[in-house]
């Protein structure tokens, strides 16, 4: 049997979606960008400040759920808006608002451009499948399945926790565990027994409150420092580098 770079112990894969299996990270991060910049321009003039897609991604929207991330970014630059509610429209000046108009970006972008897998994820998903594991991808995204549809991969997962499905069971994001929790759950597992697998910060922070079997990290941006300080027991630049390892 192909070594997968796991505990023995390890019977469940947990995936993040954006930057783990996908390059949909970019996507999110050009959406939140048009998003933020356009409420800011509108706001404050052409004089405003820019969100960074990098910095600003990282710290404040990247694996939160959405209206978790509109509400971080705007603290972080003393901004408050009323909340809204889920079906506000994308011109309306709310939390819910902002967070609809970045999904009708995101959305757009994902129908105008497509997605494709990673390679090496495609790999090891296909490596830890016919080593007897089984496999979830967990993410904030309430486009989880339209995203694993457009990119050829839904058949590799046998469960998905995603946006939607936090909503309906009443799940918090990121950081918490919750969500990551849950898919062990419906895997036939509990934490001890599953691996996460994240590119997020606060990803790292949820496999390390829930006190999951394994962690790895996968550093997409330079970051492996920054990863195991959050909670990574290890970091590979591609899935792909754990196949033939041993954790």
């Amino acid at each position: 049997m192909t070594e997968i770079g796991l505990p023995s112990g390890v019977r469940a894969c947990l995936f993040d979606l954006d930057g783990v299996l996908t390059p949909t990270a970019l996507v999110h991060a050009a959406a939140w960008k048009e998003t933020f910049d356009d409420f800011l321009r509108e706001r404050d003039g052409d004089g405003f400040r820019p969100f960074d897609a990098t910095a600003d991604y990282d710290e404040y929207v990247d694996g939160r759920p959405r209206a978790d991330g509109v509400r971080s970014f705007l603290a972080s630059r003393h901004i408050e808006l009323p909340e809204g509610d889920n079906e506000d429209p994308p011109d309306k000046q709310t939390v819910h608002g902002l967070g609809n108009r970045k999904n009708d970006a995101v959305l757009e972008k994902i129908r105008t451009q497509g997605v494709k897998p990673y390679p090496g994820s495609v790999r090891y998903l296909e490596a830890v499948r016919a080593a007897g594991l089984r496999t979830a991808v967990v993410s904030s995204s309430a486009n989880c399945r339209d995203v694993l549809v457009s990119a050829g991969i839904e058949h590799l997962l046998d469960v998905r926790v995603d946006g939607l499905t936090a909503k309906e069971r009443h799940l918090p994001g990121k950081p918490h565990p919750d969500t990551f929790l849950a898919a062990a759950a419906d895997l036939g597992f509990d934490a001890a027994r599953a691996a996460v697998f994240e590119d997020a910060l606060v990803g790292m922070d949820a496999g390390r409150s829930g006190h999951f079997g394994f962690v790895v990290g996968v550093d997409r941006v330079g970051q492996a420092g920054a990863l195991r300080q959050h909670g990574a027991d290890t970091v590979v630049e591609d899935l792909a580098d754990l196949i033939g390892a041993t954790a």
